[in-house]
């Protein structure tokens, strides 16, 4: 591979206000029900009465931004039986061929962020390429969902530039750690405390 470029996720200033999922649906011309980028919000704790009949509470909730994560090995790709998916080597970007796709729904039900989507209207499934036809001077990518985080929660550049900067944490579940995805987390401080997802019909 000539080069991985990923994303850095910041769990810890994400406040889920979803520019970036709206940037992504707007750069990408989405139909309705259409999602690239989807914000989950996850939440946990209680309320405990005290002996003084008041409350503690252990309240918490935080947000994370999710797409594709052009992952090293990906599950689209390993299971469509029309090779309609490939990961490039230029760029490391998982892309697809809409000619070949036969809308099994193969690669939607395998990839454990569901990041490939369903184009009712054109009939074939579809997803994220990091925006890869829109690039800077310097012929990098420019992801809309990046340009439109008010909080500077995502960050997209080279995987190995990130991890160095950041750290390796890249996953959120460990279900998800055989794709290896080319992502970077700055973990919430609550993530490992018992959490739900809340927002459930917004995201699956």
């Amino acid at each position: 591979m000539s080069k991985q470029y990923g994303f850095y996720i910041d769990t810890k200033h994400c406040t889920g206000c979803k520019a970036c999922f709206v940037a992504c649906k707007d750069r990408q011309n989405l139909n309705s029900g259409e999602k690239f980028r989807k914000v989950y919000e996850f939440s946990g704790g209680n309320w405990s009465e005290t002996d003084v009949n008041a409350y503690n509470n252990s309240i918490f909730a935080f947000y994370v931004s999710l797409g594709c994560q052009h992952c090293d090995n990906p599950a689209c790709l390993n299971v469509c039986p029309a090779n309609a998916y490939t990961k490039r080597e230029a760029d490391g970007v998982v892309v697809y061929d809409a000619s070949k796709c036969i809308s099994c729904f193969g690669c939607q039900n395998a990839c454990p962020y569901k990041a490939p989507v369903y184009d009712h209207q054109a009939k074939h499934m579809k997803k994220c390429i990091m925006c890869t036809d829109e690039k800077t001077a310097d012929g990098v990518p420019s992801p809309a969902c990046v340009k439109a985080c008010p909080s500077r929660a995502l960050e997209f550049g080279e995987i190995e530039v990130l991890r160095e900067k950041y750290g390796n944490a890249n996953i959120v579940a460990s279900f998800t750690a055989f794709t290896k995805p080319n992502a970077v987390f700055n973990l919430h401080k609550d993530s490992s405390s018992g959490t739900a997802v809340v927002n459930k019909e917004e995201v699956f």
